[in-house]
């Protein structure tokens, strides 16, 4: 049995998933989430991934993101003292917060495959497009919980590579849209 390896994140149709909230990634349509009409329910989909989250995982650019911001962040409470894993090449010990549970710097994909192989339950990608890309690549993702927003950004970063490479299929675990035209989609990668 292998750990599960969740990546959870805003999208757009188009695909782009940067700047969801703001312009951090310099996207001329930077808050495109902010934009859309707020209604609860479409964002049930975070609330039930709390439950089921056993660790985090973050790219080293998501990782300097988030790290000043969810320790305080009564919204991400619950992730507080769980383990957090950094996949970087450059992140130094020292460069790592304190307060924010138990961190691991991973170094690669082959670090990532060993961790799966490891106890413990789904392990969740926020943010850290270029790193979903990279493990979905090396066929590490295990499943996509995606909230697809009513946009069509035209440019910006996407976890969905574009390179020539060999078809994945995916089954649909759940959906459901919204009033606001937000649609959430889960789905698991075929093996």
């Amino acid at each position: 049995m292998t750990r599960e390896l969740v990546y959870t994140g805003f999208v757009s149709l188009d695909g782009v998933v940067d700047s969801p909230g703001g312009e951090a990634e310099g996207h001329r349509s930077g808050g495109w989430v902010m934009h859309t009409e707020f209604v609860p329910e479409a964002y049930s989909l975070k609330g039930e991934e709390l439950a089921e989250t056993t660790a985090l995982m973050f790219g080293r650019r998501s990782y300097d993101v988030f790290a000043p911001i969810w320790p305080g962040s009564e919204d991400h409470a619950s992730y507080k003292d769980l383990p957090k894993y950094i996949v970087s090449t450059t992140l130094a010990e020292d460069d790592l917060i304190d307060d924010w549970g138990p961190i691991t710097i991973l170094r690669s994909a082959e670090d990532v495959a060993t961790l799966k192989q490891g106890d413990g339950g789904a392990i969740f990608i926020h943010g850290s497009a270029e790193l979903a890309r990279r493990l979905a690549d090396a066929d590490l993702i295990d499943r996509y919980n995606l909230l697809v927003f009513p946009v069509l950004l035209g440019a910006g970063k996407s976890i969905f590579g574009r390179e020539d490479r060999d078809k994945r299929n995916l089954r649909l675990r759940e959906s459901a849209t919204y009033s606001n035209d937000v649609a959430k989609l889960v789905y698991d990668v075929v093996r």
